[in-house]
């Protein structure tokens, strides 16, 4: 080549390049030197031969090695199942059984694995407010009006926060693993829809104030009724109502107006009060003068009912015997009109043709107690 004679440089660039480019020099070594992998498997090696009898790995030290691996693959299969905890046992990827909190054993990787869901907690998801931890105020309480503002079925707009309780279905750890990919979320958006559903439904005034119980059963029906649709294999155990409320521009006219409610409800209140008290009397009232006139007009009849018999049998005689029945009746009147008076007896009859007054004997005088003598006025001492 024509550069071969140039020195005894060894390149087009001179003898003094010593094999570098023209750019500068040749790869050069910057930073630790990686390390040499038959040096540390010549190590290993030695260190093995020191440790197996005879210093040398044949068939033997094989074995010993194989049986270790063996031993510790198969104690790779114990695993442990918290409290809160249910076990999944998966063999090639398939669900085949279900484990309890404690200890437990499955078949190695990749045989059988084990997924342990927090199954046996009870979650709690807030909708329409969040709880955020202050270091000074401690925790506070945070609206958010696009997940708590509904429409009611009266078109009025009511502000509604909410909490619900859930947990997976004793059974149903297996769909609740393999069906759904975010289970709060979806819970979260599954309690929304079905309680903008339920207010949608009803009216604004039995929300604020006595219908909240119905509500909330309402909601958890419905709530588990999709979630059982989509197999999600959790189990809804509470819905709370925290706040029902209207919108905050109007909350101050919607107290007025239910504090007028609740004046006409005192007052038809009081009014009924008043009714239930004073009907009764009255009616009271008037079945005791019903009662009394009933009793006088039985005693009126029958004492006419009597008298008219009275006479009846009366007039019966005196057909008999007319002169006999009319002195007795004579005598009967004289006995009871003369009965109670004072008597003198006049002799008609006397001999010298005059009147003369016959003593008799005051029996009924002698029977009433005598009268207090007064002291006279010379027997004074």
């Amino acid at each position: 080549m024509p550069w071969s004679n140039q020195g005894g440089g060894g390149g087009p660039w001179g003898a003094g390049s010593g094999g570098k480019s023209p750019w500068g020099g040749g790869p050069q070594s910057s930073g630790p030197t990686p390390p040499d992998l038959e040096e540390m498997l010549r190590r290993g090696q030695d260190k093995l031969r020191r440790v197996l009898p005879g210093g040398n790995l044949g068939g033997k030290g094989f074995a010993i090695l194989g049986l270790a691996a063996v031993i510790l693959w198969g104690f790779s299969g114990v695993f442990q199942v918290g409290p809160d905890e249910l076990g999944v046992v998966l063999r090639f990827g398939q669900d085949v059984r279900e484990v309890q909190p404690g200890l437990n054993y499955h078949l190695p990787y990749p045989i059988e694995t084990v997924l342990t869901p927090k199954a046996l907690r009870v979650n709690k998801i807030d909708i329409g407010m969040r709880v955020v931890d202050d270091v000074r105020r401690g925790s506070a309480t945070r609206d958010v009006p696009e997940e708590s503002l509904m429409l009611t079925g009266d078109e009025n707009i009511v502000d509604v926060d909410f909490s619900v309780l859930w947990k997976v279905k004793p059974t149903g750890v297996g769909e609740y693993l393999f069906n759904i990919q975010r289970p709060e979320e979806t819970v979260k958006a599954v309690a929304e829809s079905a309680m903008r559903e339920v207010i949608g439904r009803s009216e604004i005034q039995p929300i604020l104030t006595g219908a909240r119980q119905t509500i909330e059963t309402a909601v958890q029906d419905l709530m588990q009724k999709t979630l059982d649709h989509y197999g999600a294999g959790i189990m809804v155990q509470q819905v709370q109502m925290q706040k029902v409320d209207p919108p905050t521009q109007v909350i101050d006219s919607n107290r007025d107006v239910q504090a007028a409610r609740a004046d006409l409800e005192r007052a038809v209140n009081e009014a009924q009060t008043y009714q239930n008290r004073v009907v009764p009397e009255a009616r009271g009232k008037v079945a005791q003068i019903t009662q009394a006139a009933e009793a006088y007009k039985s005693q009126t009849v029958a004492e006419a009912t009597g008298q008219t018999s009275r006479f009846l049998k009366i007039y019966e005689q005196y057909l008999k015997a007319p002169e006999v029945t009319r002195e007795r009746m004579y005598l009967e009147t004289m006995e009871r009109v003369l009965g109670g008076a004072d008597k003198i007896i006049l002799d008609s009859g006397a001999r010298d043709g005059g009147s003369s007054v016959v003593p008799y004997l005051p029996l009924n005088e002698l029977s009433r107690p005598a009268a207090p003598r007064q002291p006279q006025a010379g027997n004074r001492p």
